[in-house]
Parts: C-alpha cells; sequence; structure tokens
C-alpha cells in the first residue's frame, strides 16, 4: 500500500513551473505561489487557488528573500508590486499553520495519530504512509521509528507545532495512513521543510 500510495503522489505533483529566484523548473509541490492583488500588492497564495497570473518561486527562504530583494516579483508581473515586509517569514508561518491544521483535520477523520506506541506500530504494520518526527526531538528516540518501504518522513514541526496538531502541549511522533489528506499534508510539508532548511544561495540567480 505505501509504495502505491507514494508513487501515485509523486505522479500527481508532476506540473513543473520555473522559479522566478533560482531559475530551476520544480514540480509545483516544492515551489510557493504568489499572485499581485487589485492594489499591485504581492500576494502569497496558501491554497494555489487564486485568480490571476501566478508567480513561482521555491519553497526556499533565501530564494523569497532574494526575489523580494532584487525586485524580481515587479520583473515576473511587468508592473510594480508592493512586496510586504519580512515576506519569507509569513510564508513559513502560513504555511507551518496549514500543516497542522491538515493534520488536526486527518486526526479528526482517524487518519492521523501520535504517541510513540502507536506511531511504532502502524509503521511495522505498513499503516503509515506520512512520519511526522519534531524537530527538537530526542534523535535517540526518534530513531527507534522507522518508515517501511517508500513512506515520506518528515521532521520539520517543533514538539510544539506538532503537539498543537493533536490538542496536547508537545508531540514527538505522528503518522498518517493512507487517507484523503496524506497527500496534501505531504504537499504542505514537502514546502515548509524547504522554507526550514539552510539555503543554498550559490544555486540562486543575482
Amino acid at each position: 500500500m505505501t509504495t502505491n500510495f507514494v508513487e501515485k503522489e509523486q505522479n500527481s505533483a508532476g506540473a513543473m513551473r520555473k522559479c522566478i529566484a533560482t531559475a530551476e523548473l520544480c514540480p509545483k509541490s516544492q515551489l510557493t505561489r504568489f499572485v499581485v492583488g487589485p492594489d499591485e500588492t504581492l500576494v502569497f497564495d496558501a491554497m494555489g487557488k487564486l485568480p490571476g497570473r501566478g508567480i513561482w518561486v521555491k519553497s526556499d527562504r533565501g530564494a523569497i528573500e532574494l526575489a523580494a530583494k532584487k525586485g524580481l516579483f515587479a520583473r515576473s508581473a511587468k508592473i510594480p508590486v508592493k512586496v510586504p515586509d519580512n515576506l519569507a517569514s509569513y510564508v513559513e508561518k502560513a504555511v507551518c499553520d496549514r500543516v497542522v491544521s491538515l493534520l488536526a483535520l486527518a486526526r479528526k477523520s482517524g487518519n492521523a495519530i501520535t504517541g510513540s506506541t502507536k506511531v511504532k506500530e502502524w509503521a511495522n504494520a505498513e499503516r503509515a504512509v506520512v512520519l511526522l518526527q519534531a524537530s527538537d526531538g530526542s534523535t535517540r528516540e526518534k530513531s527507534r521509528i522507522r518508515l517501511w518501504g517508500d513512506g515520506k518522513s518528515f521532521e520539520c514541526l517543533t514538539k510544539e507545532e506538532l503537539g498543537r496538531a493533536f490538542g496536547r502541549d508537545f508531540a514527538v511522533h505522528a503518522a498518517l495512513d493512507a487517507g484523503g489528506l496524506a497527500a496534501r499534508v505531504i504537499e504542505e510539508a514537502t514546502r515548509l521543510e524547504g522554507l526550514r532548511a539552510p539555503s543554498a544561495e550559490k544555486h540562486m540567480k543575482g
């Protein structure tokens, strides 16, 4: 089940777009979409559904900061664009909130669980297709749980953020099965992972 689900998810995310900061062609799941509003203010399209021509930037803090600093949004839109201050931080928080919200919805539908014992059971039974472990959790504790097969693993949330999705003060482990929200969690967690990873500025234009 795990392999088939992941292959299907990867195929569905195959649409490619060009990042205005790095000039790389990337799957849409690795990019953030922006549009220019009626007042010429740049808007982060968190849901990917806002009308207007999309401007795509790699989900990388350095790429977003470079695009803002070098005026690349205006260059792409071919009109003056008002770029909000601290754009990269705003995008990171918005994507983080989206991951937490999706996890909470998956929990309510019975497709996501937390707790080391339950998560390990799902992983060993190959029920889990997504494993999330807190970035600030114990490395030794996290090493005791691994997905079998080709599931997706992430460490892009803190203990507090992961706990918030499950109505707890903190959590270190969480797992999702192949329910309806798993693909969306993978997509948003991939974005968040990129936004929180060290930037590779040598691959960027300018």
